[in-house]
C-alpha cells in the first residue's frame, strides 16, 4: 500500500491535511485544485476545538499552528444586550483532550500548504469526471489513472456528483456574515463570546491576537440569499462592542448555510472526506475538526489494511457514528436557539455548561 497512487481533489483544509499524512507514510500523492492559488484567500477566522488541535498535532503541524493561533480559555454566552447567560472554562468542556485555539483560515491553510511540497499541488486544474476504475478526466480533456481518488472538494464536490450521487445539500434556514475586525481601539474582547439575540440572531466574537477579532453573525432566513439593504442593520440593537465592530463589516463574506451528509462515502477506488462527505451547521465548530480527523483515520486504514476496498470500508465504519453524533448535536443546538427567547435564556442560565459538556463528551475519545 505504500506505493498507492492517490489523487486528492481539493486543496482546502481536508485535502491538504490528508496529503500531509499520506506523504509522510510513503504514498504517491497528487493534489489538484480548480481555483487559482490566489483565489483561495478565505479572509475569516476559525475556532479550533480541542479535538481539532489534537488532530493537527497528530498530522504533524500542531506546533506551527500554535505559534500563529490565539489560545481560547473561556467561552461566554450573553443575550444581545450583553447580560450573562453562561460562562465556563473550556477545560471543563474538554478535560485533558488539549487546548482550544483560534486562528485565521488563511494561516491554517498556509501552515498545511508549507507542510506539503509545492510540486504536489496543481492549481487551476478542474476534475470533470471520475470513473469507477480510477480514471480521472480533467477540464482540459486530459485523463490519468489512480489507485484511489479522494473527494476533498467541499460541499459541492465534483467527485461526489460524478461517482456517488446522493441528495443535494439542504439549506438550513440560516444565512451568515464573517469578517475580521481590528479591535485595538475596542476594549475587553478576550474570550470566545456568543451573543444570542431574538429571532434566531447570533453575533460571535473570537479573539485572534495581534489586534484582530473574528466576527461571525447569522440570522434565520426563509431563502438562501442576502436580505435587501445593509445587513448590519439587522444587528444594531446588539450591545457591547458589536456596533463598533459592525462599522468594519461592510465587506463581510456572506454565505447561506447548508447541510450535506452523503449516505455513502466510499466506492471501489474513491472516497469522500470533509465537507464532500458531511457538511453541517457551524453550531459546534466541528466542520474543520471532522475533516482533520477524516484525514488521520483514512491514512490509518490505508496504511494498516492491504486491500484498498477493505481499507475504505474500515474508514467509513470508524467515521460514520462520530459524524452522526455531531450532526445530531448540531440539530439539537439549532433547535434550542429558536426556542422562545425567555425559555432559551433560562435554559442556558440553568444548564449552559452542562449542555456543552454533553454535546462534546463522545469527542474526547480518539477518532
Amino acid at each position: 500500500m505504500d506505493k498507492l497512487r492517490v489523487l486528492i481533489v481539493g486543496a482546502g483544509i481536508s485535502g491538504l491535511a490528508l496529503a500531509k499524512v499520506l506523504l509522510d507514510r510513503g504514498f504517491l500523492v497528487d493534489v489538484v485544485e480548480r481555483r487559482a492559488d490566489d483565489g483561495l484567500a478565505l479572509g475569516s477566522g476559525l475556532y479550533l476545538p480541542a479535538n481539532a488541535v489534537r488532530a493537527l498535532q497528530a498530522i504533524g503541524v500542531g506546533d506551527e499552528v500554535a505559534k500563529r493561533a490565539e489560545p481560547v480559555a473561556r467561552q461566554r454566552l450573553l443575550d444581545h444586550r450583553g447580560r450573562p447567560l453562561a460562562e465556563f472554562e473550556v477545560e471543563r468542556i474538554w478535560g485533558g483532550v488539549g487546548p482550544c485555539l483560534a486562528i485565521t483560515r488563511d494561516d491554517l491553510r498556509e501552515v498545511l500548504c508549507t507542510a506539503v511540497a509545492s510540486t504536489v499541488i496543481r492549481y487551476d486544474t478542474e476534475v470533470t469526471a471520475v470513473a469507477d476504475d480510477g480514471t480521472v478526466t480533467f477540464a482540459d480533456g486530459a485523463t490519468d489513472a489512480y489507485d484511489l481518488v479522494v473527494g476533498a472538494d467541499g460541499i459541492n464536490s465534483a467527485v461526489r456528483r460524478s461517482l456517488f450521487g446522493g441528495p443535494e445539500p439542504r439549506f438550513l434556514g440560516q444565512v451568515c456574515w464573517r469578517f475580521i475586525a481590528d479591535d485595538t481601539a475596542i476594549p475587553a474582547i478576550t474570550e470566545w463570546t456568543g451573543r444570542m439575540g431574538t429571532k434566531g440572531r447570533t453575533f460571535l466574537t473570537v479573539q485572534l491576537g495581534g489586534g484582530r477579532v473574528y466576527c461571525y453573525a447569522d440570522i434565520n432566513s426563509p431563502v438562501p440569499a442576502a436580505p435587501d439593504g445593509d445587513w448590519r442593520g439587522l444587528f444594531t440593537d446588539f450591545g457591547g462592542p458589536v456596533p463598533e465592530l459592525l462599522e468594519q463589516g461592510e465587506d463581510a463574506y456572506f454565505a447561506a448555510l447548508y447541510e450535506s451528509e452523503n449516505p455513502v462515502w466510499t466506492r471501489h477506488r474513491a472516497v469522500l472526506v470533509g465537507d464532500a462527505a458531511h457538511a453541517f451547521s457551524p453550531s459546534m465548530a466541528q466542520g474543520g475538526a471532522m475533516a482533520l480527523e477524516d484525514a488521520l483515520v483514512l491514512a490509518d486504514t490505508l496504511t494498516t489494511t492491504r486491500d484498498v476496498t477493505t481499507a475504505l470500508a474500515a474508514y467509513e465504519t470508524r467515521r460514520a457514528p462520530r459524524v452522526a453524533w455531531v450532526v445530531q448535536q448540531n440539530h439539537r443546538r439549532d433547535k434550542a436557539r429558536n426556542l422562545p427567547t425567555p425559555l432559551r435564556n433560562f435554559t442556558l442560565r440553568r444548564a449552559g455548561e452542562r449542555i456543552f459538556r454533553a454535546n462534546h463528551a463522545p469527542l474526547h475519545a480518539l477518532p
